[in-house]
């Protein structure tokens, strides 16, 4: 009999098309994923992959086998989901996938009071850019800037978080509009909806930082780097203050979601509320 473990590399082979993506996945190394897949082809006696120089490219044989998998990877995966223990027995543990700044700055600081009124309920904060497979159970439960498409999820909106144009004061004190220079994130994180509002009004003014992370762009707006879109919550930690309120805000939906098989589990009737309300939640301005 085969081994489901070594079909499951070879399904995540399959869906992200090389070592590396499929080891990132599945959190191993790629010599790892490249193991299981010699493991398979050895049980089966069948070449599932023409290994070239740079990635692997399934074979004829690969793509039957993979369409067989990925089904029972969704079937799997159902089962796991609808494992709930029933409240007392042991620990739950609901994960939770967040943007970096959302987690940091709306989620976290609420955790004791969650663990307080939950002690058997064990939330594992996930700060993600990208979007997490909530069918693969990468999360339990997603905060998504925006809805997802996905009709077997479970989706809830809970607040609109708002963007302005912030820099430090020191920055701002003295310094003429035509001479701002502004703080974005760089290519590696695709097209982000903040990121066009805010080169619109850049204009042909310049860059002076490209991050991957919100949090580091933060930080450089409140050391008088320059200008950045920020949430009003994440400015207000910093005590940062806006460029010009006449640009306005730019709105995104914040949306809850996770699997229909999880609806009637008690860690995730506890859990979801909960992240509702933090993500309606405003810090104070810093002192």
């Amino acid at each position: 009999m085969l081994d489901w473990d070594d079909l499951r590399y070879f399904t995540a082979l399959a869906d992200d098309g090389s070592l590396s993506a499929a080891a990132r996945r599945l959190k191993v190394d790629h010599a790892t994923v490249a193991r299981r897949i010699a493991a398979l082809e050895e049980k089966t006696g069948v070449r599932l992959v023409d290994r070239r120089a740079r990635r692997y490219q399934l074979t004829p044989e690969g793509v039957r086998v993979a369409e067989h998998a990925r089904r029972m990877e969704v079937e799997a995966l159902a089962v796991e989901r609808s494992l709930h223990p029933r409240p007392g027995e042991r620990p739950m543990e609901v994960s939770v996938s967040a943007p970096p700044v959302i987690a940091v700055g709306l989620i976290a600081p609420r955790l004791a009071a969650f663990r307080k009124d939950h002690p058997n309920i064990r939330l594992r904060l996930l700060g993600h850019i990208q979007t997490v497979s909530l069918t693969r159970r990468e999360a339990d439960v997603a905060v998504r800037l925006s809805r997802p498409a996905d009709t077997t999820l479970v989706v809830r909106k809970a607040a609109t978080i708002r963007y302005r144009l912030y820099a430090a004061a020191s920055y701002l004190a003295g310094r003429a509009p035509a001479d701002y220079e502004f703080i974005g994130f760089d290519d590696s994180v695709g097209e982000i909806a903040q990121q066009t509002w805010l080169m619109e009004i850049a204009g042909k003014r310049p860059l002076a930082l490209r991050s991957n992370d919100l949090a580091i762009q933060a930080a450089a707006a409140a050391a008088g780097l320059g200008i950045a879109a920020l949430p009003e919550f994440a400015a207000a930690r910093l005590g940062l203050v806006e460029m010009d309120a006449s640009t306005g805000a730019y709105a995104r939906d914040a949306w809850l979601t996770y699997h229909h098989d999880l609806r009637d589990s008690p860690a995730i009737a506890a859990a979801v509320p909960f992240l509702a309300d933090c993500l309606k939640q405003r810090p104070a301005a810093a002192a």
